[in-house]
């Protein structure tokens, strides 16, 4: 796991920041949200995965050393997390999604394969995405994701 997280963190440095939303984006409810950030992670569509952060989102990636708070930080960050061939791909895990009025949390996890070598590597991940609904629109406002320590030894 710590190879494959070194390889992503190798890829996706990123002293980055958030795209403005756009009126492309349709994203109906907050249940519905997630799949719209997974489908475009997957196939690495940085413009959509740009236009579902808030201007003013804040996202701290899983191999992020900084904080990244502006539109242009958000795209850098994933532009370099699409860079390498075959494609980064991410799958959801457990989530626990809440909604109070025009805001939505949905915390989980998932689960990313990453190609150093071309091989397939898998690490998992926690996230926490805070959702501000705008327009019609769940938009991330903050999202936090950092990878899964690994199981604590059994003592016996």
């Amino acid at each position: 796991m710590r190879q494959a997280l070194l390889a992503l963190m190798a890829v996706t440095l990123a002293a980055c920041q958030s795209m403005p939303p756009s009126p492309g984006v349709s994203t109906a409810d907050p249940g519905t949200a997630i799949q719209d950030w997974v489908t475009a992670v997957n196939t690495c569509d940085v413009d959509r995965v740009a236009m579902l952060y808030a201007s003013d989102a804040v996202l701290w990636g899983t191999v992020s050393p900084v904080i990244i708070s502006s539109p242009v930080g958000v795209r850098q960050y994933f532009e370099r997390a699409c860079a390498p061939n075959p494609k980064l791909k991410v799958a959801l895990g457990e989530q626990m999604l809440r909604a109070y009025g025009d805001t939505a949390i949905n915390s989980g996890s998932y689960t990313f394969t990453v190609f150093p070598a071309g091989q397939p590597v898998q690490f998992s991940a926690r996230y926490s995405f805070t959702y501000r609904k705008k327009d019609g629109r769940w938009l991330i406002v903050d999202h936090h994701s950092s990878a899964l320590p690994a199981p604590a030894p059994v003592r016996q």
